[in-house]
């Protein structure tokens, strides 16, 4: 195979192997874990050559037994914030990921993984420091332990690695997440079923709706992914857009959207909160303390290593992802 994605049934990966068939890659080994049945929706448009379970997928690494492919693309993790089993998370995350990383590195294959801005915590300062670096959650620190392995071996490598610390990704192949889909997926089905959309009432010092997080659409990601695979250059790197906006943005842009299917006005937000189309519940007592409040990637590191596309904003990506849902039901 010339490229294996794992977690390639999964939201990031579908995307990866769809912008891989768009540049006319078909040579593609798709492993993931389809226990979760529905996943499969994702690749029904999407052409490769094979598929493995991620269990025997690893074995095979671990045997030795894979043919050398020309790049791997490690979209597969549970990524599920609230996760508390500890051992599962370091397994499925860690340890998973190390052992592809020591297969790479033997057999000089270039290593493209997923990070997370999980790895930060509560900073307000999102550069690529081991200073800023506090994880709020398992999942986070079993993304942070291996960009910490990554780090240590950095002067030593005999292929490319590069972590993507990945921050609030949304957009079209999502809907097997469940509560770990993004903000934007859950206020479209929630305006569909209810018409309105919730948000957290001001918390951490930030007005209703005002917490901010810097929103990426997965085009653009993916964009990211594929311009690492075309210039490897081992580091680590944020992959936001450089900017923080509001869920109130999210919010009123689903809103507006999805009345503008309907021939209806656009509005502004306070008219839509005036009109009961965006509700502010209480922030959850479950989340204190575990809550980013605040992202906003800092992208220096990628800009410098030559990226330079003007990535969407959560209006434009936002609108675009909901016609895209919306063209899904025709």
């Amino acid at each position: 195979m010339k490229y294996i994605v794992t977690g390639g049934a999964g939201f990031i990966g579908a995307n990866n192997v769809k912008a891989l068939n768009a540049r006319g890659e078909s040579d593609i080994l798709v492993v993931d874990n389809l226990t979760r049945a529905d996943k499969f929706r994702n690749l029904v448009d999407c052409d490769f050559a094979d598929y493995l379970d991620k269990a025997e997928f690893i074995e095979r690494v671990r045997r030795r037994e894979l043919p050398r492919p020309a790049a791997i693309f490690h979209q597969g993790a549970c990524s599920d914030t609230m996760e508390t089993d500890g051992r599962y998370m370091m397994e499925n995350n860690y340890r998973y990921t190390l052992a592809l990383f020591e297969w790479c590195q033997r057999e000089r294959v270039p290593f493209i993984y997923a990070s997370s801005a999980a790895t930060y915590g509560l900073t307000q300062d999102f550069r690529e420091d081991r200073a800023n670096e506090k994880p709020l959650n398992v999942y986070g620190y079993s993304k942070f332990l291996f960009d910490q392995v990554l780090r240590r071996r950095m002067d030593s490598l005999t292929a490319p690695a590069i972590g993507l610390r990945y921050f609030n990704v949304y957009g079209p192949r999502e809907s097997h997440k469940g509560r770990m889909a993004s903000v934007a997926f859950h206020h479209v089905n929630q305006f569909r079923a209810e018409g309105r959309v919730k948000l957290f009432e001001g918390s951490h010092g930030y007005a209703h709706g005002e917490q901010r997080r810097d929103f990426i659409h997965v085009d653009d990601v993916v964009a990211v992914n594929l311009f690492f695979l075309d210039r490897p250059t081992t580091g680590i790197y944020n992959l936001g857009t450089g900017r923080a906006q509001s869920f109130n943005d999210v919010a009123i842009t689903v809103v507006n959207t999805l009345r503008a299917a309907e021939s209806k006005p656009t509005l502004p937000l306070a008219d839509a909160v005036a009109q009961k189309l965006i509700e502010y519940i209480p922030f959850p007592d479950a989340l204190r303390g575990k809550y980013q409040a605040f992202t906003q990637a800092n992208i220096e590191r990628l800009r410098a290593a030559g990226f330079t596309a003007t990535m969407k904003t959560v209006e434009q990506g936002t609108a675009e992802y909901v016609r895209w849902r919306l063209a899904l039901d025709c």
